[in-house]
């Protein structure tokens, strides 16, 4: 085949977050056809998508209001995170409603009756979320909830009397209770020992259960449903993957789910008047945001795979047939240039088995320059989905490996905490490990070795450059961490506490943050870097890029800085899409060449 420009994978549009009108036959959802996020509506009638929304900031959340044809959307300014809401009437006329833009605000559901809606936020205390409700009418604000600790609410009850909302004590562990909006009593239903995490929560029709997914007691997500007055749990499904996206119909009698078969979903239909289970065919690619339509007939959902970029779907729950509805991400030039990844497994130092998708070009017959890509997080992974840049630089002809080293989520409890604290170091050398097998295993240039990686995924492309020189040819560091403990001490205050679970505490940790931040050890570093920032990044502030490249440009280094005025902690604008990919590439052909 010819080659082609980055142009066409960048311009791949996608759509996401789908939601069925209350009456009709509409289906709105959020699109980038525009090059900013915005509210599309499909009327399955007539075809092509209509824009709803015209918002100078990008619309990051959607849902229906109960029971009416408004929307609550929320926006940023710039990817500053600090989330506000609004009330997207019918003729797109926008509605301010949290009106505090120096805060977040975490949306929580509408009233049964959809005169209320409830949402979390940190303004009497930069560090803590407490629970609020808000009359859409009036609009009055009730403080109905506080405490030093990070409170969202999960939904409303079905009567509309309480709340069901969530205590986060660690990005990985969690309480579930239940909140009495009259006599303001709070009734915590999943007290537990060890960690345990509780989402995706749903009430039965009488408002005295919950259907949940949760890994308490166990290593992975499964089905569960908790009585409410006793609190005892009783396990529905279990596997041993991790269950996600638990959705229930209106009619309460079906739920579905997905299950996360090591970054690929399978979907799943549970009758609960049958006990049957139904699952149905997909391409390769994960599946999220499952929503039953008010009819119970179809199920709406998400779709991004590696070779499918995100469209909504649509599954008949008569046939288990699924179809496609949107299409705004299709591209004919791009169809035959599509690459699937290789579920690989590879030893790591210890002998720890590391997962990762590797990525060849079609036809390859010389060596391959390789390029690691690594996911943020820690608790996160890499999955089969669409990534511009990956698709691009594999047409180019570079081969991409992206590890699920140590840390990562989706195997489990005990291998997502192999890399805490002082364990930090380990997961960099699952990264060294895999390089070796791919020199013994993949046909690739063992001289032309690139490393990228975004947040913490950042932080660990700094410091295999550091810590690990003579492997890496080129490096690019997306919104990562050079140091530890001064992103600790300028983090946004809600999320330190729930970094310090991971990373370990200043005070206790703060001499092995020295011993291993990349900052302090650049007189190490020999391959070339190029950095990329947005100056409103509310997680990694910028100041964690520019104290890196001060550093490296002391002693002269080959280093480029790219810094968005106008973006956060992910680069959202097509024209800063545009101009980052373009430097990446033009970056690993200077270093890496083909």
């Amino acid at each position: 085949m010819a080659a082609i420009g980055l142009e066409p994978f960048l311009h791949v549009r996608t759509a996401k977050d789908p939601v069925y009108a209350p009456v009709g036959n509409k289906l709105r959802f959020i699109a980038d056809y525009t090059g900013l996020p915005q509210v599309w509506e499909l009327d399955r009638g007539e075809g092509w998508p209509a824009q709803i929304s015209f918002t100078k900031d990008r619309v990051s959340l959607i849902k229906y209001v109960n029971g009416t044809t408004d929307l609550i959307i929320g926006m940023d300014v710039d990817g500053n995170e600090k989330q506000q809401l609004y009330l997207l009437k019918e003729d797109s006329t926008v509605i301010e409603l949290t009106k505090s833009p120096e805060h977040v605000h975490l949306y929580g559901g509408s009233s049964p009756d959809g005169k209320w809606i409830a949402w979390s936020s940190n303004r009497q205390n930069s560090a803590f979320l407490d629970i609020y409700i808000q009359n859409l009418k009036t609009l009055e604000v009730r403080l109905v909830y506080s405490g030093n600790g990070m409170f969202s609410v999960v939904t409303w009850s079905p009567d509309g009397s309480s709340l069901l909302i969530q205590k986060t004590n660690t990005p990985l562990d969690n309480d579930l209770g239940v909140l009495n909006l009259s006599t303001k009593k709070l009734n915590w239903v999943t007290e537990h020992t060890g960690e345990a995490n509780f989402k995706s929560a749903h009430f039965n029709k009488d408002g005295d259960h919950i259907y949940v997914l949760t890994n308490k007691d166990r290593e992975f997500f499964g089905l569960a449903l908790i009585h409410l007055k006793t609190k005892q749990l009783s396990w529905l499904e279990r596997g041993n993957w991790d269950f996600e996206s638990l959705a229930m119909n209106q009619d309460q009698n079906k739920l579905a789910y997905t299950i996360n078969e090591g970054g690929i979903s399978k979907g799943m239909i549970l009758d609960l008047n049958t006990s049957n289970i139904y699952t149905w065919k997909t391409p390769m690619g994960v599946i999220s945001n499952l929503k039953f339509s008010p009819d119970n007939k179809k199920l709406a959902y998400e779709f991004n795979g590696s070779a499918y970029p995100s469209d909504i779907w649509e599954l008949d729950l008569q046939t288990i047939q699924a179809a496609r509805l949107t299409y705004v991400s299709r591209s004919p030039v791009l169809n035959e240039r599509m690459t699937e990844p290789e579920l690989i497994n590879y030893r790591s130092f210890d002998t720890l088995q590391i997962p990762a998708f590797y990525y060849q070009p079609k036809n390859a017959s010389t060596k391959l320059p390789v390029v690691l890509y690594l996911h943020g997080g820690p608790e996160s992974q890499s999955r089969a989905v669409y990534n511009p840049i990956i698709q691009y630089l594999i047409n180019l002809g570079y081969a991409i490996c992206a590890p699920n080293v140590r840390g990562s989520t989706g195997y489990g409890k005990t291998y997502t905490h192999l890399d805490d604290a002082q364990k930090r170091l380990d997961a960099v050398k699952d990264l060294v490990s895999l390089v070796e097998w791919l020199k013994l295993n993949r046909n690739i240039d063992f001289n032309k070795i690139g490393i990228m990686g975004g947040s913490y995924g950042g932080f660990m492309v700094l410091a295999a450059i550091c810590h690990f020189p003579k492997y890496w040819s080129a490096a690019v560091d997306i919104v990562g961490i050079s140091s530890i403990r001064t992103f600790l001490q300028t983090t946004s205050p809600w999320r330190k506490k729930q970094r310090e679970a991971e990373y370990g505490t200043i005070e206790k940790d703060g001499r092995f943050f020295d011993q291993i931040d990349p900052l302090h050890h650049t007189e190490h570093i020999i391959s070339p870097l190029l950095v990329l920032h947005g100056e409103n990044d509310a997680r990694v502030p910028i100041k964690e890029a520019e104290q890196m490249v001060n550093k490296l440009k002391e002693r002269s280094h080959p280093v480029e800085f790219i810094r968005f005025n106008d973006e956060g902690h992910q680069f959202v604008k097509l024209k800063n899409k545009r101009t980052a990919y373009k430097e990446i590439v033009k970056f690993l052909e200077q270093y890496l060449g083909k």
